[in-house]
Order: C-alpha cells, then structure tokens, then sequence
C-alpha cells in the first residue's frame, strides 16, 4: 500500500507522514530539502534559480519513486512525503504562469517530466492536506527554516490555487482531502486519530 502526502509549503506533510509512518509501521519517504543544494538560492532570486531547483526536485522525486517501485514488491506499506506530479502540476506551472521560469526552461523540464512520467506508479491513496494561509505561514515560522524567511505571501497563495486546481481535476486513484487548518496533530492525539480513521475508511471501508 502506497499513501502520498501531497500539499503546500507548511501544510504539515512531513509531521505526518512521519506519524502515519510510525502507526502503520511502514517506510516513509521525505522530501529533500535539507540536503538540496538549490533551496536557499532559490528563495534569494526565484527567476535565477527556478529551473535549476525544479530539475533537480524532478531528479530526486523520480529516484525515490523507483526506489517505492521496488520496495512494493516486498508487500512493504509506503508513506511518501509529495509525489513528482507537484513538482510539474504546482511548482513548475507556478513558476511558469508567474513569469518566474522562461517559457524555454518550462518547455525543457516538461519534456524530462513527461519522459520520466511513464515509469511511475500512481499512489494508492494522494491525502491532500488543505489549508489556508495563515495555517502555512504559522506553520513555516513555526519551524524556522532560514532559507524560508523571503517566502513571499502571493507564492503561497498562488500554491494555493494550483493545488485546488490540479485536485479538483485528479483521476489517478483514490483522493482523500483533509482539512487541517484547526487539527494539531502533534500536540493533540485526538487530531491524528482523526485522519487515520479517514485513511482507513477510504482505503479499507473501516470506521
């Protein structure tokens, strides 16, 4: 079984991935981004950097979804923090639709993408963490990441309305949206019961 967190920036994917990995005992996979060495400059100069950033995301998204392909034949329960499809479907269309990515590198990383496309497996289950602004940037303070400071206001809300977008119209497998704008699910166990009990109703039927 292979469930994908998908969701914006500060929308609390990696919390509960990690915590959903733990309940279920399966394999998490995150996101990298302290190892990613295109991130801060990115949020330094985005028109400069937005190519770079998004092959590279593209790259490491790809890897890690054969490396799930693999461990699926082991019966192995699967937690992936964001899939591929956000790398194009959000960020790389944002980046484009902003003005911030030349329409040559967009053109460019959509053919890598739809190269790549092919060879990877949908989710069993895409959980789609909603929340509005004020829940992500309480969220990004929250956890302080320095290289998150020049996130401007409008890219989240631009985020935003891609990820509405692109779930309204997602035919893949089964969606779950949740909306966590008051859940807490690291300080309130009520909270991440909530959202277990939604998983296993969609995926298993079981309340």
């Amino acid at each position: 079984m292979h469930i994908a967190i998908v969701g914006n920036i500060g929308a609390g994917k990696t919390t509960l991935s990690n915590k959903l990995a733990h309940h279920f005992n399966w394999e998490v996979f995150l996101e990298d981004v302290d190892d990613n060495p295109y991130l801060k400059d990115f949020y330094d100069d985005m028109p400069r950097w937005a190519f770079h950033l998004q092959v590279y995301f593209l790259n490491s998204r790809f890897r890690q979804t054969q490396q799930i392909k693999k461990l699926q034949q082991t019966n192995k329960g699967i937690i992936q923090d964001r899939t591929i499809y956000e790398d194009a479907h959000i960020f790389a269309a944002n980046l484009s639709q902003s003005g911030l990515m030349t329409e040559r590198d967009y053109q460019n990383y959509l053919g890598l993408f739809n190269s790549m496309i092919s060879m990877v497996d949908p989710p069993d289950l895409l959980l789609y963490l909603r929340a509005d602004l004020p829940k992500l940037v309480q969220q990004i303070e929250r956890r302080g990441r320095g290289y998150e400071n020049n996130i401007k206001i409008d890219y989240l809300k631009h985020l935003n309305e891609h990820y509405e977008e692109w779930i309204s119209s997602y035919s893949q497998g089964k969606l779950l949206i949740v909306d966590v704008n008051n859940l807490d699910y690291v300080n309130n166990p009520e909270d991440l019961s909530i959202v277990i009990d939604k998983i296993n109703s969609t995926l298993f039927g079981l309340f």
